[in-house]
């Protein structure tokens, strides 16, 4: 175990045997790091957290701070729980869970750029990336391979499907079902393809993707109907992954998408 005589580290903490500590760090009483994670200078980890192994925590970041809700009672017993093989740079934050027994999770080999902010009871999946400044708001809920572009801002509550990628310094209250680009605010622009290509989707599961977001966006159905339609059609389990995401949406709703100019 390294740990820099500068950092404070608490007697009660579970630390694997080789865990590095890096300067003015603070790692609290209730803290359980594994084996081969790399916790770097001037990092907080309080409250109740457990990281897993590989991860790397960089300079500055806090996790396991009280959520930003008003009405948090600080006796509340909640965590952050954090799996393996993460990168989380720096000046990140990840608050705990806002109700008893709660957790804000990350999943395996996530990507965390610095600045981020994922907010209390957020669910990361997988290989996640989160470009630098993204402000996710409570209970936001991030499926696997997803890519969220710089300075994006997700509303509390909000879900972004497999494999979506968001441009940059845009803004979600809505959700976004999987494969799909999204921007500015609350748009679906398109599909995937590049993202779909890059996860080794052959040309034909591609077009079924395609094929699905044509039928909900560009159809001249609403929702419902669309998805009586989608229940008609043959899909491939990656359409009927797709639809059942927009079937399964709450009163928030999904991404609107902006309609073709009509041709002159």
């Amino acid at each position: 175990m390294k740990i820099h005589p500068t950092a404070a580290v608490d007697s009660s903490a579970v630390l694997a045997d080789d865990v590095e500590i890096g300067a003015f760090a603070v790692v609290g009483p209730e803290i359980v790091i594994g084996a081969g994670s790399i916790i770097q200078s001037h990092v907080v980890l309080e409250g109740v957290v457990r990281i897993g192994a590989a991860n790397v925590i960089g300079h500055g970041t806090v996790i396991g701070g009280p959520p930003q809700d008003l009405g948090f009672n600080p006796d509340t017993r909640s965590s952050v729980e954090i799996g393996d093989a993460n990168v989380v740079r720096e000046h990140c934050t990840i608050h705990r869970g806002t109700a008893e027994g709660t957790a804000t999770t990350l999943g395996d080999s996530n990507f965390l750029m610095a600045g981020a902010h994922v907010g209390h009871n957020c669910r990361i999946a997988n290989r996640v990336i989160i470009a630098n400044n993204c402000l996710l708001g409570g209970y936001v809920r991030i499926d696997d391979l997803a890519f969220l572009g710089g300075g994006t801002m997700f509303h509390q509550k909000t879900h972004v499907g497999r494999l979506v990628i968001t441009q940059g310094s845009s803004a979600f209250g809505k959700d976004i079902p999987p494969f799909l680009v999204a921007a500015e605010r609350n748009l679906a622009v398109g599909v995937n393809v590049l993202g779909l290509r890059r996860a080794g989707m052959t040309g034909a599961e591609r077009d079924e993707i395609k094929h699905g977001f044509k039928l909900l966006y560009r159809s001249g159905l609403n929702i419902r109907q669309a998805l009586a339609k989608a229940a008609e059609t043959k899909f491939g389990p990656l359409g009927r992954e797709f639809f059942e995401f927009v079937g399964n949406v709450r009163k928030r709703g999904i991404v609107s998408c902006r309609r073709a100019p009509k041709a002159q």
